[in-house]
C-alpha cells in the first residue's frame, strides 16, 4: 500500500479520535454521558466537536484527490510529499482548533487544501 493510501487511513482516524475526546470532555463537563444531547458543550468541548466536523469534511476533499492522482499515475514521490504535508496540516488544524488559535487553524486548513489541489495538478501532469 502506498504512503498516500496510508495517510487516507490516518485522515479517517482523526475524526474518530476527536469524537473520543469529545465524549471524554462531555462526561467531564456534565458528569454523565448524556447521549441525548451530544452537542451541548462549551469551551474546549465545543471546539473539539467543531474540529471533528471539519475533519469529516476534509475527507470529502482528500480521499478523491488521492484516488484520482493514483489512478492517473501521478509521480509517487510528489504524491507522498503532498500526502504527508496534508496529514501534518490536518493534525495541526485539529490542534489549533483545540487551542483556539484561529489564524493558525485557517492557515493549516489552506495548506491541506493546497495539498489536495497538488494531487490534481500531479494527476493532470502524469
Amino acid at each position: 500500500m502506498t504512503t498516500p493510501f496510508w495517510t487516507v487511513l490516518i485522515a479517517i482516524l482523526i475524526p474518530f479520535f476527536l469524537a473520543l475526546l469529545n465524549d471524554l470532555l462531555r462526561f467531564r463537563q456534565f458528569g454523565v454521558f448524556d447521549n441525548n444531547h451530544p452537542r451541548e458543550l462549551t469551551g474546549l468541548g465545543a471546539r473539539v466537536w467543531a474540529a471533528q466536523q471539519n475533519a469529516w469534511e476534509a475527507l470529502i476533499m482528500y480521499i478523491p484527490s488521492v484516488l484520482i492522482a493514483h489512478i492517473a499515475g501521478a509521480d509517487p514521490v510528489q504524491s507522498t510529499y503532498a500526502a504527508i504535508v496534508f496529514c501534518i496540516a490536518r493534525i495541526s488544524h485539529s490542534t489549533f482548533y483545540l487551542l483556539d488559535f484561529s489564524t493558525l487553524r485557517s492557515a493549516s486548513y489552506f495548506v491541506a487544501l493546497a495539498c489536495c489541489l497538488r494531487f490534481f495538478w500531479l494527476a493532470a501532469n502524469a
